[in-house]
């Protein structure tokens, strides 16, 4: 299982201006970093960070998601303070996600079966060894070492 994943997961009744200062210390963002990734004002992060606000927008919900690589889910049970639904692995449209970048945010959503854009079925797992994909930081797989990219 991959650590990364593991490290950012929420902590039980962890604030979310804590759980995200605490993901930005891990990846060692700072606060006009993550709004550009964004694409919010910088107090807008000052607020989430400071308590002010406990409460996100989509737009917000989604690019924070995509900007420090975690499923929108963290975010949703940090808000309302309930228990995080495991995540198993990553899910990503085969055909529509390029190597290297990250993920759509309607790809991160448990409930997301299907690519929006395409229809095509999400893959959750390396097509080589059938091993769940726990980061799509890299573009192989860190079981087999085969690409994520399909033919």
């Amino acid at each position: 299982m991959n650590v990364y994943i593991v490290h950012v997961a929420p902590k039980p009744s962890e604030p979310l201006g804590q759980y995200i200062q605490r993901v930005c210390d891990s990846m060692r963002l700072t606060q006009l970093e993550l709004s550009i990734r964004v694409g919010i004002h910088i107090q807008t992060i000052r607020k989430i960070e400071s308590g002010a606000t406990s409460r996100l927008s989509q737009k917000c919900r989604s690019g924070l998601a995509a900007a420090l690589r975690i499923p929108q889910e963290y975010l949703h049970a940090v808000v309302k303070q309930i228990p995080l639904q495991t995540v198993t692995a990553l899910e990503y449209c085969p055909q529509c996600w390029i190597l290297g970048t990250a993920l759509d945010p309607m790809w991160t959503s448990l409930r997301s079966k299907y690519c929006f854009a395409c229809g095509k079925s999400l893959c959750s797992q390396c097509g080589s060894c059938n091993e769940p994909i726990m980061s799509l930081e890299f573009r192989f797989c860190l079981y087999c070492g085969e690409s994520y990219e399909q033919p």
